[in-house]
């Protein structure tokens, strides 16, 4: 009995620190994320290559490649890890693996937008 009660106990941990993880990263449909994001002051992170991010971005994003992981983590030491922080990459792939990275690095909540850039143009 105490062997299940410690096993139950174990999984309850590690599937409850999951979903308060999970519900930190909020997926955005383009409308919504638009609505967020547009004409305001937030922090907006393009997480693809700088060769993407010129060929077209989001106004105000600021680019922080995803793939260049020492500077991808010293560009967001930068940003304020209590205000909400929008990230977008081509497709929802880089954006999704940056959020999770970004809440292990401290960040409360992220909004990703889903689909990526190229659902949003």
């Amino acid at each position: 009995m105490k062997k299940i009660f410690v096993i139950m106990t174990f999984l309850s941990s590690i599937f409850g620190a999951k979903a308060q993880q999970s519900e930190a990263i909020k997926i955005l449909d383009v409308a919504s994320f638009k609505e967020a994001v547009l004409g305001k002051n937030v922090q907006l992170v393009d997480v693809r290559t700088l060769r993407e991010y010129e060929a077209g971005h989001i106004d105000n994003a600021i680019n922080i490649d995803y793939f260049k992981q020492e500077k991808f983590e010293q560009s967001f030491d930068a940003l304020d890890k209590e205000e909400p922080v929008y990230v977008y990459c081509r497709s929802g792939n880089r954006s999704q693996k940056a959020a999770r990275k970004l809440l292990g690095m401290g960040f409360n909540t992220v909004y990703d937008l889903k689909g990526g850039y190229m659902f949003y143009k």
